[in-house]
């Protein structure tokens, strides 16, 4: 494994992922304050618009890098980056908000080829550890990111996004300089170029595959219905502004860490990559279902860091093991495309959530209310779509067991 591009990569992903983290606790205090007066439907549809862009532009950027390199698709959707946040800063309405979230997810589907540069640069038993190192960076970024951003709102709601901006146009300038290339031109082009949706469609004809992306699907899509209601959960239940809220997500981030920077290739190895999708499917699962049951009257801020230390664990079980599997059914010239198809997919659920979030937590009530029911109705909801992420993770078990055995036989025979 050549480790300075690795290490390279860490870094561009890590100084990227905390623009993204600074965003989570800040975003929906600065859409609802009286600068913009954005309702909760509309923060979810504020959230809903950047991952609406990925799901459109992911593969086109993976089909992008997979022709034309890594380098430049990452540079340029740096650079993006950097004008989205500049302009979310600079909002005098609303509808600034959302061309400020639109072009950063026009150009942020950049996670897709920092994933095929890792499956570039890592034999196959080691790929699920390189992924670990996206996941490590997610979970880094949700250290700092949040913290800083929360932290930054002190000075003015607007600060943090201005920081942000600052942080990729200087992550595009580290890249421009350090990232070696890892595509070969006299071979990018030999691959024909289709639409997106002939992709995913050509790619759930494989069923190792089309379970992976139905698992990663389900997750994510309750991941978004925690993180885009958690801050008015918590506001709600304990309280909290942006920066109690940072705190409790770089705790997140924290355990993230730890478990995708030191355990996660020591568990693949003790008990293979479907089994730990199961483990972290039901871990996130039961996180769900008792976090509406928290509050200062039951268990308090002790109780709530248990549950989220559960989340955090699944879900760091989780992300980067799907990744892995996705990219273990691709040819090599089309890693970029495929992990770029399971962003969309991923960027789809980012879509779907927010906005079953925002309905559920305020359908029973009256807009700009929100009482223990809708939360409860909000989690278990989330919850429902994990158990279902579940039930398609043990059939990709199943499957990948078969496919080992009927492997070996061949081998043996072979």
């Amino acid at each position: 494994m050549k480790r300075s591009p690795l290490l390279i990569i860490f870094i561009t992903v890590f100084i990227d992922l905390i623009g993204f983290g600074i965003v989570i606790p800040v975003l929906p205090i600065y859409a609802a304050s009286p600068r913009f007066h954005a309702s909760p439907i509309a923060i979810g549809l504020l959230f809903a618009s950047y991952s609406l862009m990925q799901l459109i532009f992911s593969p086109i950027l993976g089909r992008l890098s997979d022709r034309y390199g890594r380098r430049p698709v990452l540079f340029f959707s740096l650079i993006g980056t950097g004008l989205a946040f500049l302009i979310l800063g600079s909002a005098t309405s609303l509808w600034m908000l959302f061309v400020g979230r639109i072009l950063d997810g026009i150009t942020g589907g950049n996670i897709s080829t920092a994933q095929a540069y890792i499956a570039d640069v890592t034999a196959p038993e080691e790929r699920a550890k390189g992924m670990g190192l996206i996941g490590a960076a997610f979970g880094l970024g949700f250290i700092f990111g949040p913290a800083i951003g929360g932290v930054l709102s002190r000075w003015g709601t607007s600060v943090p996004f201005f920081f942000a901006a600052a942080l990729a146009f200087g992550n595009a300038a580290l890249l421009y300089f350090l990232l070696p290339e890892t595509v070969r031109r006299k071979t990018a082009h030999q691959r024909t170029a289709h639409g997106r949706w002939r992709d995913l469609s050509e790619y759930l004809r494989r069923p190792s595959l089309a379970l992976v992306l139905g698992t990663y699907f389900l997750l994510i899509t309750a991941f978004s219905i925690l993180t885009t209601t958690f801050a008015l959960y918590t506001m709600y239940r304990f309280g909290f502004d942006a920066q109690h809220n940072g705190y409790l997500f770089a705790f997140i981030g924290t355990l993230g860490v730890i478990v995708q920077g030191a355990l996660l290739g020591r568990a693949v190895k003790a008990v293979g990559e479907p089994a730990l999708v199961i483990i972290g499917e039901a871990l996130f699962a039961a996180s769900m279902f008792v976090v509406p049951l928290v509050g200062p009257q039951h268990g308090g801020l002790g109780a709530l860091l248990v549950v989220l230390s559960v989340q955090a664990i699944g879900n760091a079980l989780v992300m980067p093991t799907l990744s892995s599997l996705a990219s273990k059914t691709a040819r090599a010239d089309e890693q970029g495309t495929v992990l770029g198809v399971a962003q969309s997919v991923a960027s789809l659920a980012r879509v779907v959530g927010p906005i079953i979030g925002s309905w559920l937590l305020y359908s029973a009530n009256a807009p700009q209310q929100m009482d223990d029911h809708s939360l409860r109705l909000t989690y278990w909801g989330g919850g429902i779509i994990t158990l279902l992420g579940l039930l398609l993770a043990l059939r990709l078990s199943r499957l990948f067991a078969v496919e080992k055995t009927r492997t070996k036989a061949l081998t043996t025979h072979g």
